[in-house]
């Protein structure tokens, strides 16, 4: 760790990987209660697990993207952080926050918790990924404006790089889309409209610079490779993610009302979305072909290739199976879509923060380049553990995603919804089977970082050294 101020990540770290682990409870009690409609209830309703299944998902991801601009910036610009005290006080904010939101959802009838939090007042409240109260939310504009002020001033005072730039438009275009879920029209369509404004905008395509920018990071320090290289990458990258992104929103404009040109400028621009998916893949393994360096920190170089693999697979082969108009007519909010949801999410964002982790919290602990043999072996078995499990929730989805458009949509007697659930019923039991491993991958992850104590040697190959300033 070259800077002290880098330290302030490792909060960060902790919390993110701590609420990862309550989202896949929440995401096993759901899958139960796909199965067996009564189980927790009434004390946790399907619809209950649900919004904190998705909002955890958003606020340790959002955890996890703090702590990676806390650590890369530093090293990034070549100075301490402009205030670490303020990073660990919205910290505390934003983790306390976050918690009585949950205990919120958990304990007060939804309609309850709008009249106490004042939702009268300004109406945010009802919508899919943005059940927060409306302070709750307030809280989120205020602690993202502090955290941008922070990162933002470190980047202006130090060394003005392509990975840190790249990262701060991801995190303004963050911020400045979340001001989106304070509208909230009575018109249905303006609400799904520009309700996609946060969301889409979000997925597919902001986050993609900060993806990108983490990546890329991570890519220079282990490989080695020339920082120009790996920003040529980086440019073309986010361009194409930024011109399919933006305009591909249209492919959830289909069937809201909106007018017709948007089937065409959705599927058009939707089809081409898994092209930066597709160049992130390539980039990440020629950068590894290439590099100047055997870095020890074996599992980090795993988690990155497979970032890469994951994130085309899921966001890029899964989405452009249902991203068509004259498909998503039929498949438009059937399982497929919740495969599509879960394999791009694994790939594209939570690998993304892993690997950072997995890179950034030896050093933060105290070690010098990596973990132990032993421990990075078992972090190699939760990889694989939680990234095959992922693969099979998404197949067991898929399938259901295929019965269910067949039965329910497509076939010259569509059956009744509740009747095909109970049909599909067995792929939801082997999605829960695969869910309780993707847990035990993750507590794996979680335990790989205490064991060993002894840290391995860097076995730098005899090829022109790489100093920190250059990196």
């Amino acid at each position: 760790m070259q800077y002290k101020s880098q330290a302030v990540a490792k909060p960060y770290f902790i919390a993110a990987i701590a609420l990862f682990i309550g989202q896949i409870l929440f995401g096993l009690i759901l899958g139960l209660q796909y199965v067996m409609g009564d189980f927790l209830f009434p004390e946790i309703p399907f619809n209950v697990a649900r919004m904190v299944h998705t909002n955890l998902l958003i606020v340790w991801l959002l955890f996890g993207f703090m702590g990676a601009a806390y650590y890369l910036v530093p090293e990034e610009a070549e100075t301490e952080l402009h205030s670490p005290g303020l990073a660990i006080l919205m910290f505390w904010i934003f983790l306390i926050a976050g918690a009585l939101t949950v205990l919120g959802y958990l304990l007060v009838p939804y309609a309850r918790l709008a009249e106490l939090t004042g939702n009268h007042l300004w109406p945010t409240m009802g919508r899919e990924f943005l059940e927060q109260p409306t302070i709750t939310k307030v809280g989120i504009v205020v602690v993202a404006l502090a955290f941008l002020y922070n990162v933002g001033m470190t980047i202006l005072k130090g060394r003005k790089t392509v990975v840190s730039l790249v990262l701060l438009i991801g995190l303004v275009g963050l911020a400045v889309l979340f001001l989106f879920a304070f509208y909230n029209p009575e018109n249905l369509v303006k609400d799904k409209f520009y309700w996609w404004w946060v969301v889409h905008l979000w997925v597919e395509g902001v986050w993609e610079l900060i993806m990108g920018a983490i990546l890329a990071f991570v890519l220079i320090k282990l490989t080695g490779v020339d920082r120009e290289v790996i920003e040529k990458w980086l440019y073309v990258i986010i361009a194409m993610a930024l011109i399919t992104g933006i305009i591909g929103t249209g492919h959830h404009y289909f069937w809201i009302g909106t007018p017709e040109y948007w089937q065409w400028w959705g599927s058009i621009f939707s089809a081409l979305e898994p092209l930066p998916f597709f160049m992130m893949t390539v980039f990440a393994f020629n950068m590894v072909n290439r590099r100047r360096r055997n870095h020890p920190n074996k599992a980090a170089m795993l988690w990155a290739l497979g970032t890469g693999v994951m994130a085309f697979l899921g966001a890029g082969v899964w989405g452009f199976l249902h991203t068509l108009a004259p498909v998503n007519y039929y498949t438009h909010g059937s399982q497929i879509t919740a495969a599509h949801g879960h394999m791009a999410f694994y790939g594209a964002y939570v690998m993304i923060v892993l690997t950072i982790i997995s890179y950034a919290m030896p050093m933060l602990r105290g070690r010098e380049a990596a973990n132990s043999n032993r421990s990075q072996v078992v972090e190699m078995w939760s990889f694989w553990l939680m990234t095959v499990s992922m693969v099979f929730i998404t197949l067991f989805l898929t399938g259901a995603g295929i019965l269910q458009v067949w039965l329910q949509r497509y076939s010259d007697d569509p059956q009744p919804f509740m009747v095909v659930q109970e049909k599909i019923e067995l792929f939801y039991w082997m999605r829960e089977v695969a869910g309780v491993i993707f847990l035990i991958g993750l507590v794996l992850y979680v335990i790989s970082f205490f064991v060993g104590q002894r840290q391995p040697e860097a076995s730098a190959k005899p090829l022109p050294a790489v100093s920190p300033a250059e990196a």
